[in-house]
């Protein structure tokens, strides 16, 4: 039976002593990653070397620690965001109440259940966890239960309220440039993408390529790109500011970037140089716009289960399959598209990533390729 000293709740919103309450917290957090990790660990091979064959049959145990990790270590930077703050003499109340509504939201899902999707819950004994593991310290079990309170949730958003129209809700934790840059975004997608886009959708049109031009020229397609191949060589926060903004006008403007960004990090990590040449600067000014070709009908996130072929003839490939959700499909230049040329095996093993260049299409004429069909939703 768990038994445990329940910590006292305040009548305020505010739970005192919040920071090391919050530290402590992201200790329970770490060492139960450690001893589900451990315990996972067991039943894929021991000491010794994870087995595949082990790994594919516990995969949902192993899917469930991955978002275990990721729920700990966003405890992690969210404790080191306040921390940052406090050190600066920000961390007010709206800032206190973010962290506090977060790790308590974290906290009661880790105990739980995490959600890692609408029909799968990652539950602590799917990774070997019992009752007596998860009990934490009685300062973090009252954060558990209190931290996520309806009087924390009513007064973030009355402060919310009166600060109606800000970029942003409470101190973000970012340099004076990055602010700079979600300024500038913000105001483009004010005043040239929130006007139009609830037409562009009702009428079901492509985004006028007078927009994406504006875009190249403002350096959205080379956020990243290293300035040796014409970019701006900036990090991947300044990259994550320019789509929050311009997806706060429209999501169909702000996932334009991150087509770049995907198409870009492939290049730069398993390109050659006469390839990082040809398509970096290219991608950068906005002369050509790449998009991501990866997913496939009744497949959705498994991509070690792609059945689409490229078969090698003389210096090309032939590609035969089908491919579905592709963002901004008709209006690409270029493709980073994944394809099985091993055709003996069907897991990851078997896939190569192809840089396919393609003529842009129209509304009128989608995909004006030879052999190539679909449409746009």
């Amino acid at each position: 039976m768990i038994q445990a000293e329940r910590a006292a709740i305040p009548e305020g919103p505010l739970l005192p002593g919040l920071l090391d309450t919050t530290r402590q917290a992201c200790e329970h957090g770490r060492a139960l990653l450690g001893l589900a990790r451990s315990r996972l660990r067991a039943r894929l091979g021991g000491g010794g070397r994870v087995s595949g064959a082990a790994l594919e049959a516990h995969q949902s145990a192993a899917h469930a620690l991955a978002w275990l990790a990721t729920c700990a270590e966003g405890l992690v930077q969210l404790q080191g965001w306040a921390e940052r703050l406090a050190a600066e003499d920000r961390l007010g109340e709206m800032e206190q109440l973010i962290l506090q509504i977060g790790f308590g939201e974290y906290l009661a899902q880790i105990a739980g259940g995490i959600p890692m999707s609408q029909g799968e819950i990652a539950r602590p004994a799917d990774l070997g966890l019992e009752p007596d593991d998860l009990l934490p310290p009685p300062v973090v079990s009252g954060l558990m239960r209190a931290g996520n309170s309806d009087g924390a949730r009513a007064r973030l958003v009355e402060l919310m309220e009166a600060r109606e129209g800000a970029s942003s809700f409470g101190a973000t934790g970012l340099g004076d440039e990055d602010e700079m840059i979600r300024d500038m975004f913000r105001r483009f997608a004010e005043e040239k993408v929130v006007p139009h886009a609830h037409g562009w959708h009702l009428r079901d049109e492509l985004i006028p390529i007078e927009i994406v031009a504006e875009m190249g020229e403002l350096g959205v397609f080379g956020l990243t790109i290293p300035e040796e191949y014409g970019g701006a060589g900036m990090s991947k926060t300044a990259m994550c500011v320019v789509s929050e903004e311009l997806s706060r006008g429209y999501i169909g403007v702000g996932s334009l970037g991150t087509r770049s960004e995907i198409a870009a990090e492939l290049i730069l990590g398993g390109g050659t140089e006469a390839q990082k040449a040809e398509w970096l600067p290219k991608i950068a000014s906005a002369e050509v716009l790449p998009t991501a070709v990866f997913t496939e009908p009744d497949t959705g996130s498994d991509l070690g289960s792609l059945r689409s072929r490229a078969a090698r003839d003389g210096e090309d490939y032939v590609v035969t399959g089908n491919k579905t959700w592709i963002t901004h499909a008709a209006r690409a230049d270029v493709m980073t598209m994944l394809v099985r040329t091993d055709p003996a095996t069907s897991d990851h093993t078997g896939l190569s990533m192809l840089i396919a260049p393609k003529p842009r299409g129209s509304e009128a004429e989608p995909f004006p390729a030879p052999g190539m069909t679909g449409g746009e939703i």
